[in-house]
């Protein structure tokens, strides 16, 4: 079984070599690296990018910070998926760091299990978020009612498949399985996943689910 990566970014010395030792302790993931800021991270990358798959990053860190360390993931390593771990926790920076490229962001008083759902669930599909990511998306949207009138003025035209692939992404579907549902080929989906990104000007797929919840093709079930 080939396992997932995991980088940790944190200034924390004993926080960050906790959550190592969990990451050593689950059977399906590797710890590639832990490193006290985002410059000793980058550095490292240089030399074993391929092997993160998923990072999981503090916010507040002297040096680069979270917000920097993400945008400079994003720009320069956009095959890792990062997953934001704050004290932080409002819905305007979790709206504001999942429109910047991060796939999940979870609180530092969040439960080990759920870091390690997030971490899996990350790898699967690009995204994961809980109550608290909902809750600020689906307030970030503000009147439902408005949705419909924006998308018509941003003069995005999806197509029937379009909306069927963004459907199922938004239900964790990963490109495999949404292969299987729709009787397609796993590259199709895939270029129906890229085109629907350059259509709506996200990032990412988090970013895909960001903007149908937002604007109402999506329905958001607690």
């Amino acid at each position: 079984m080939e396992k997932i990566g995991v980088a940790i970014v944190d200034d924390q010395n004993l926080f960050r070599q906790s959550l190592a030792l969990l990451i050593n302790s689950v059977e399906e993931f590797t710890l590639v690296t832990d490193s006290p800021g985002g410059q000793e991270f980058l550095n490292i990358l240089k030399t074993t990018p391929a092997q993160v798959n998923v990072a999981v990053i503090d916010m507040d860190m002297p040096g680069m910070n979270g917000i920097e360390l993400n945008k400079a993931l994003h720009e320069q390593y956009p095959d890792i998926k990062v997953i934001i771990l704050s004290v932080h926790v409002n819905e305007a920076l979790i709206t504001k760091m999942i429109n910047a490229g991060a796939a999940s962001y979870l609180a530092k008083n969040c439960d080990k299990d759920e870091l390690i759902l997030a971490i899996n669930t990350v790898h699967k599909t690009g995204f994961y978020f809980n109550n608290d990511a909902l809750n600020a998306i689906r307030n970030s949207a503000n009147h439902k009612n408005n949705s419909q009138t924006i998308l018509s003025g941003l003069q995005i035209a999806l197509t029937r498949r379009e909306k069927q692939v963004l459907e199922l992404i938004c239900k964790e579907f990963n490109n495999a399985e949404i292969a299987d549902q729709l009787y397609l080929s796993v590259r199709t989906v895939e270029g129906h996943r890229n085109n629907l990104i350059i259509k709506t000007n996200c990032r990412n797929t988090a970013g895909l689910v960001l903007f149908a919840i937002k604007f109402g093709l999506f329905e958001i079930h607690f």
